[in-house]
């Protein structure tokens, strides 16, 4: 969600250029071969929808601007919250999911767990029946998750929450504010306990979570700690193998959008561990966290698809993540930023054939792999020492002499077939590029090899 004067997100994307993430460590990498390079999986480019602000039944804007207009005292926040309504209703989360599920979307959909203080989802929500809330929570489960991660956006997305009493800090000040001051200066614990307190809301209402968003500049002046926090307590609530965390916004520029594997370790122990840091390319150009602007899809795709900024980073073969606020998708019950997005997903339809819409989930686990496996070219094989398993793993081998006959680990193999074209190729299959060979395989975790005729 927006901050004023100046949000984090609008920051990231000023004219200029982005700044780099500050103290951002990379940890360990492997050794690799330099004639093999890991491709984008399948040879195709990924796609991924970001969806902040989003939870269930309330509208976060009714509930959230009057807290955000007391925090800054100044004047800001005069937008007439009483006029907006007070839900977003099932129908729509409903209406909104079928018509992704047929257009093959993902991506991240945010379940605020205590949205705006108005109740916890795993306690009360007043205002609502606790049938309704039910039901709303089942609808996220049944709909979304099978194509969306779901992630906590923090706790309410306002106010900061007391840990020790459940209850909102009671100075209404900037420094009390999740948006803003309240991470400055924080431990990687500290830090680590909000988040689990999130994640932990989120879990007991069986919302699973991989990763987490932050509102507006939570983590600033923490970078370090809150991606190590978001690695603990992701692990620690969830078990989860590879977290992943979306803060960062890039909407032009040169500046590299592919995720940032952070913090790798024991790669090649037992307990292999990093953090992936998401990166949208894009503004929120759907209508605004507020609804308070007509919606840009043009600024995505150009009606003629020949310009925009998912072109540009579609055409630098990058993963293309792009941002939106439910608020504005829902944009007041007028649905503007909704049939914005659907322009912008037939536009690509009309153009691309070589696009892959992932979650955040499975574009976090393709990019640990990519950077944090090893791979050894031999004299007739391929071997990879990869930490994580991973689908549709993909390489490509410079003058590979002759082709690859079988993917083989434990003594075990599987044939690979040829295709005829980078389009067609599926795991377990290769095709001729160039000069090249691409291979495409369900990379297993641990040793495994991919043997080349004799």
């Amino acid at each position: 969600m927006t901050n004023s004067p100046l949000s984090r997100r609008r920051f990231l994307a000023m004219a200029g250029g982005a700044p780099p993430l500050l103290a951002q460590v990379p940890g360990e990498r492997p050794r690799r071969s330099p004639e093999v390079e890991v491709m984008n999986p399948r040879a195709r480019v990924p796609l991924s929808f970001i969806i902040d602000d989003s939870t269930c039944l309330v509208n976060l804007n009714r509930f959230a601007i009057p807290q955000f207009r007391a925090a800054w005292a100044d004047g800001s926040y005069a937008q007439d919250w009483r006029r907006m309504p007070v839900e977003i209703p099932d129908d729509f989360v409903r209406r909104f999911g079928e018509w992704c599920g047929e257009h093959g979307v993902k991506g991240k959909y945010s379940v605020v767990p205590y949205p705006a203080c108005v109740g916890r989802l795993d306690r009360e929500l007043p205002g609502w029946t606790p049938e309704e809330v039910a039901a709303s929570i089942r609808l996220v489960r049944t709909l979304m998750m099978p194509n969306w991660d779901i992630h906590p956006e923090m706790v309410t997305h306002t106010r900061v929450i007391d840990l020790r009493t459940g209850h909102p800090y009671p100075q209404r000040t900037l420094e009390y504010m999740e948006n803003w001051r309240w991470t400055a200066g924080k431990s990687v614990d500290e830090i680590a306990a909000y988040l689990s307190y999130a994640l932990t809301i989120l879990r007991n209402v069986e919302l699973a979570c991989e990763g987490v968003t932050t509102p507006g500049g939570f983590g600033e002046g923490a970078l370090p700690q809150l991606a190590q926090a978001t690695l603990q307590a992701c692990r620690d609530v969830f078990r989860t193998q590879i977290p992943h965390y979306f803060r960062h916004a890039f909407s032009q520029g040169p500046e590299s959008v592919a995720p940032r594997v952070e913090y790798a370790s024991g790669l090649g122990g037992p307990d292999p561990r990093c953090v992936v840091s998401i990166i949208a390319c894009t503004g929120d150009w759907t209508g605004n966290w507020d609804a308070s602007r007509q919606p840009e899809p043009d600024r995505f795709i150009t009606p003629d698809l020949a310009s925009g900024r998912l072109v540009e980073v579609i055409g630098r073969g990058e993963p293309a993540c792009l941002l939106a606020h439910w608020t504005g998708i829902h944009h007041n019950g007028h649905e503007l930023g909704f049939r914005a997005f659907q322009e912008v997903v037939r536009r690509l339809e009309a153009r691309y054939d070589n696009l892959l819409w992932m979650k955040l989930t499975d574009l976090a686990r393709y990019w640990a792999a990519k950077e944090l496996t090893g791979i050894t070219r031999e004299k007739t094989q391929l071997v990879f020492a990869a930490p994580f398993e991973c689908p549709a793993f993909t390489v490509r081998v410079k003058s590979p002499g002759k082709p690859p006959l079988a993917q083989r680990r434990n003594g075990n193999s599987t044939p690979l077939r040829e295709v005829p074209r980078l389009k067609d190729l599926t795991p377990g299959a290769w095709t001729r590029h160039g000069d090249a060979l691409v291979i495409s395989i369900d990379l297993p975790a641990g040793n495994s090899e991919v043997v080349f005729a004799g």
